[in-house]
């Protein structure tokens, strides 16, 4: 038991080194005045490069005129958008559903912003060489200033048009649909020129890293445990992850990413780029034919801070005069919430986008955790009890090897006194202590590092379930009873982190000692309980509650054991 939890501290303290202490992107975030949305996409360089199978992209004049900076609002159900008509880019998304404290439901979570601190955009646009092609920064014009999903409807269509005097006409449709934060988009071109246009559509996402709120340490801040950065995910480089202060300038193929020998760039189908973050994302999926090129980069902006960028350029179209030719792809702004991810990939649209809820290395153990979770969800209509019911059932399937565990615990306590009198007899020699002691467990039939394996086969699954509740956005802001209300904040009045504490300290006296045990390691299990009071005081309430439900199982069942043994000892 002492060794598990030097093992669990020393792994917190380590993660809180480095979030902490590790290098930081060299990003100063000092102003959070509001920035128009054109001029804030106007940064050198944010242009995607073409892959050399396409056209190459046009030089970026930031001396041009910025187009007017003038925003189309956009509501449904879930989300309340604004599309700049410089580029129709999306550069503000609030999600609904998901308030920033949950005593004010007026103020939602904003996850694309043009504020200067906070700066998310969702941009894309058309590279050509051979003529003209809106960008992300070109002039569009939509036919009113605000959309609304009204009553009734399951869809919303949003057109945005850009027309060039040599007879081309783009025109990018975003849709919407009701309870969905799925975003179908399209860039329609019609050539109305004399000459054929060539070109390629790119999706970009660009921004600065989140502000993480709360202050604290790692351990007690899931913001500051979270990955935040840009991810991707090909066939075959499976999902792939690249933390902020981990970004190379200029480079146009993802690190560890498979690239052809020969070529500049790396090209996946039926992948997708997105920007994470604790909870939320956005991602762009092109169409699952469609063979992209994905890049990255960091980028100074107009104000010398650090935003970085992450795309996918897709392969090189021609549309012949007189011919229409649309562009496909989806954009995703939300939640980690894994009944939507797991429907858009059902519905064959994108793969592997449930991984976006990152439970780390242990994925493959906690995604179950996680789907039963949310399947006891369903039946009781509470996430804290939801988790009691979750601790049962592995308690239930962990059964035998908790028992064999206390078992040979309980064995070894009864053995104290012996043990005490063998230290006494052969005092310092350690030798023949060890070789008495073993005997003694051989006569007795006491495996002595019986108690020892099964909790070494319960560490996976502490850890897994720790990123379930750390990372599931279904227990943000949710309520459990009485005064917790929150069981993504901290006990406010720190009952269960005490409760935990004493349930700790109880299950630690009945933990066997050994004789030969150092008196700094005796009096480091008594301590231990204390630690881990102090530690769990600002943990979230859902966490303290599977700990402390768990604990308190564990201390019962432990105690029936020793009675139960205690008990078959009496004489008849």
């Amino acid at each position: 038991m002492l060794f598990a939890a030097l093992a669990f501290v020393s792994f917190l303290l380590w993660q809180a080194w480095q979030q902490d202490y590790e290098s930081k992107p060299p990003t100063e975030i000092a102003n959070t005045t509001d920035v128009p949305a054109a001029s804030a996409a106007a940064t050198s360089g944010d242009v995607p490069k073409a892959p050399t199978q396409n056209v190459s992209a046009p030089p970026v004049n930031d001396s041009a005129p910025v187009a007017e900076t003038r925003v189309v609002h956009v509501r449904t159900d879930v989300l309340d958008l604004g599309i700049s008509l410089s580029g129709g880019a999306i550069v503000r998304a609030d999600l609904l559903q998901y308030p920033l404290d949950p005593s004010d439901k007026t103020k939602p979570v904003r996850l694309l912003d043009t504020n200067g601190a906070t700066y998310f955009a969702a941009q894309s646009g058309l590279l050509s060489q051979n003529s003209a092609a809106p960008d992300h920064r070109a002039p569009f014009s939509a036919a009113a200033d605000e959309y609304t999903l009204a009553a009734g409807n399951d869809t919303l269509e949003v057109p945005l048009t850009w027309q060039d005097a040599s007879g081309l006409r783009v025109q990018k449709v975003y849709v919407f649909k009701r309870g969905s934060y799925l975003i179908e988009t399209r860039e329609e071109i019609a050539n109305g020129g004399s000459s054929a246009w060539s070109g390629s559509e790119y999706r970009q996402l660009q921004r600065v890293p989140p502000v993480i709120s709360g202050g604290g340490f790692s351990f007690n801040n899931p913001e500051k445990v979270a990955f935040a950065g840009a991810v991707w995910y090909s066939p075959q480089d499976k999902f792939q992850k690249l933390a902020f202060d981990k970004f190379q300038t200029d480079k146009l193929c993802p690190l560890g990413a498979t690239t052809p020998e020969g070529q500049e760039h790396c090209s996946y189908q039926g992948g997708w780029v997105a920007m994470l973050q604790h909870y939320f994302f956005a991602a762009w999926i092109p169409a699952q034919d469609e063979k992209d090129s994905f890049q990255y980069k960091t980028l100074p902006d107009a104000r010398g801070m650090t935003r970085y960028l992450v795309a996918a350029v897709s392969p090189s179209v021609t549309v012949e005069p007189g011919q229409t030719r649309a562009i496909t792809a989806h954009l995703y702004v939300g939640p980690t919430l894994q009944t939507q991810l797991d429907a858009i990939e059902q519905a064959n649209i994108a793969h592997g986008l449930s991984l976006t809820a990152d439970y780390g290395y242990l994925t493959f153990i906690a995604e179950p955790f996680h789907w039963i979770l949310v399947k006891l969800y369903s039946l009781v209509g509470n996430w804290g009890v939801a988790i009691i019911l979750l601790v049962l059932l592995i308690k239930l399937v962990m059964f035998k090897l908790t028992e064999a565990q206390f078992r040979s615990m309980a064995k070894m306590r009864k053995l104290q006194p012996r043990m005490e009198a063998l230290k006494e007899r052969y005092g310092d020699d350690r030798q023949k202590l060890s070789q008495a002691t073993m005997e003694l467990y051989q006569k007795e039939k006491i495996n002595p590092l019986g108690g020892c394996l099964p909790m070494v086969i319960q560490i996976p699954v502490f850890f897994a379930l720790y990123y379930v509740l750390l990372e599931s956005v279904e227990l943000r802001q949710a309520p459990f009873f009485g005064w917790l209300q929150n069981l993504s904040a901290p006990d406010p009045y720190f009952v269960l982190p005490i409760v935990n504490a004493a349930i700790m300290g109880a299950t630690t006296w009945l933990a066997p000692t050994s004789p030969g045990m150092d008196p700094m390691q005796a009096r480091m299990m008594k301590i231990m309980p204390l630690m881990f009071a102090v530690l769990f005081l600002f943990f979230p309430a859902g966490l303290v509650l599977y700990y402390t439900v768990n604990g308190g199982l564990s201390l019962l069942q432990q105690w029936v054991i020793n009675h139960r043994i205690q008990a078959a000892d009496k004489p008849r």
